[in-house]
Order: C-alpha cells, then structure tokens, then sequence
C-alpha cells in the first residue's frame, strides 16, 4: 500500500535509508554506504509540502520516496527500498505513483539524478522509462541539483540527470 508518510515514521525512514545504502558497498561505493541519511528536518519539509510518500506493508513503512519540483517539473529526490524488501517491484511502484500524481498535477515529467553505472540506478531508471539527459537539457534548476551533488563529493562516480515524461498514454 502506497500513503502520504506520517510524521511518527521519520525516524523509520531515515533507518531505511541506511539499510538501503549498505548495498553500495558492494559496488566499491563506501562513502555513499556511509553518507549520513536525510535529517528529520528535510523529512518534515517534504511530508508538509506533500512530497514523502511511503510503501507499507502491515501499515509499516518498507520503503519511501521523496519528491519535489525542480525546474516545473516533478523531481525525485530520493527513494529507498529496505533490502529485506527489494527486488518485489516496491520502488517502481512508488515511482508509478508520483507519476500519477505529477500528471494529476499538470507535470509534462519526472527528472531525477543518479549514478551511471550502479545497476540499481541510472539502468533502473531507464527500464522505468527515463532517459539520460545532455548537459544542454538541463534546466537551471537540475543545473543547481548537480552542483549540489557535485560540492558534496557524489561526481567521484559518474552521474546524470534523467528524464521520464509524463504523456498521455504513460502508465
């Protein structure tokens, strides 16, 4: 069951994102594994804004998604799966949804960024739909998201921002 995450749950969601790190260690990606989880403070801006969605089964968060808008488009921030629970197709679903919503909303997209060449992520992304765009596409916006990531040190690995738009026969 997918629902709008509730204030109570920040804590859970932050430890189900360190669950879901630890697999970058796997890949060489120790820092990342690492990296501290987002603080209840940008939690809490993204569930008032309306953009912290969770997973739940039992009404227990299993995984969360956190969006907002960038460049007037919906923009995935974040979504975490806890590894006891992945590979069931939980993630896309929560991307399937803020599809939904981003089209209920007047959205023409979704853009993201993420690591090139980890297969939990910009691959994933493209079965989903999205694809990689040029440094030309890039609005002002995802501009700032990049330089964002690339000031906390995440350019170590390759990375990208991609794009799914949102027409009228997308699912």
């Amino acid at each position: 069951m997918i629902r709008a995450a509730r204030p109570g749950e920040l804590e859970l969601l932050r430890q189900i994102e360190v669950a879901a790190g630890a697999p970058f260690r796997d890949v060489g990606m120790d820092p990342i594994a690492d990296d501290t989880p987002p603080s209840t403070v940008v939690l809490t801006g993204a569930l008032e804004r309306g953009g912290l969605w969770v997973a739940a089964e039992d009404d227990r968060p299993v995984a969360y998604l956190m969006d907002d808008v960038v460049d007037g488009e919906a923009h995935l921030d974040q979504v975490s799966v806890h590894p006891d629970h992945a590979r069931r197709g939980i993630g896309a679903g929560l991307v399937e949804h803020l599809a939904g919503r981003a089209r209920a909303a007047g959205r023409a997209a979704i853009t993201l960024t993420t690591f090139v060449d980890v297969p939990w992520n910009a691959p994933y992304y493209a079965r989903l739909g999205f694809r990689a765009l040029a440094d030309d596409e890039l609005g002002p916006g995802l501009r700032a998201v990049r330089r964002t990531e690339a000031a906390r040190g995440l350019d170590r690995w390759p990375r990208v921002a991609m794009r799914r738009d949102l027409g009228a026969g997308d699912p």
